[in-house]
């Protein structure tokens, strides 16, 4: 195990070489932590190891709501049934690479990792009403095909631009392509006026095709739910105001909006659901 940092392991699971899942709090469309959540109230994991956060998370500024410190969580779930790991954690403000490299010392020692997938939201000018497509990285080329076989763009070639931080889940993968261990990055498109909300629908795409790849026998009935809800409010939007009407309707016909019309669409959107959803 990685020296300096450490988890406190509850108990140690009783896994054969489980699959792991990866969501980060900071997301757009809140993809990872409703991902995970979904999948903690869907497969009733139990929580096994928590990352004790001094040295990876600055604790200076720690957000307080009704009346209680919200400290960074970094935790790791096991599902015997299904073989299966899920690690649900914000996102380390110092020490990046020690504190990937704790995150696979906990699963592929303890837990004896067979391959991980991390879940992430990629920032897309199309409408709500279109089909979210999920493409791949992945740190070892085996994983491409059967990733392919449900739907997924294994041919996404990103590379982090000069000068910019890579993301958690790119550093991840590179870390894991250091160790041998097999994995994949899947992003999935959010509208782009829905990237500060949630975005069901793309929820339920990577999910789906996490379902079949790990055999997880998921009901998405809530997540259906939802998706009607959010589609019927942002239709009632539609009604009310012609210049959304008039936005939507023209990213589904695939025509760009100005700087000004998607800061428009983006706000009122924001606005309408957070005050119907409060």
């Amino acid at each position: 195990m990685s020296e300096g940092h450490s988890f406190k392991i509850y108990r140690t699971p009783r896994l054969q070489n489980p699959c792991l899942i990866v969501g980060w709090s900071q997301d757009a469309g809140g993809l990872g932590p409703k991902a995970i959540d979904f999948l903690i109230r869907k497969l009733h994991p139990q929580e096994f190891a928590q990352l004790n956060p001094a040295g990876f998370f600055s604790l200076a500024g720690v957000p307080v709501e009704e009346n209680v410190i919200q400290f960074p969580q970094s935790k790791f779930y096991s599902c015997e049934e299904k073989d299966l790991l899920l690690f649900q954690s914000d996102g380390p403000s110092q020490a990046h690479y020690e504190f990937l490299m704790l995150l696979l010392d906990v699963a592929e020692q303890i837990c004896k990792l067979k391959e991980f997938y991390t879940i992430g939201g990629i920032i897309s000018l199309m409408a709500h009403t279109s089909p979210r497509r999920v493409s791949s990285v992945v740190s070892q080329p085996q994983l491409k095909k059967p990733l392919a076989e449900y739907g997924v763009n294994t041919n996404l070639e990103y590379e982090t631009p000069i000068g910019a931080r890579p993301t958690l889940s790119s550093f991840l993968l590179w870390v894991a392509q250091k160790r041998n261990i097999a994995g994949a990055n899947l992003w999935v498109e959010v509208p782009f006026y829905l990237a500060s909300l949630e975005d069901p629908r793309a929820c339920k795409q990577v999910l789906s095709v996490l379902d079949q790849r790990l055999n997880l026998g998921i009901d998405f009935a809530e997540l259906d739910q939802e998706i009607e809800q959010q589609n019927r409010l942002i239709a009632e939007l539609k009604e009310w105001e012609g210049n959304i009407h008039k936005y939507i309707t023209m990213l589904e016909k695939g025509i760009m909006l100005s700087e000004k019309e998607s800061e428009t669409l983006a706000s009122k959107v924001a606005e309408f659901l957070q005050k119907r959803e409060s």
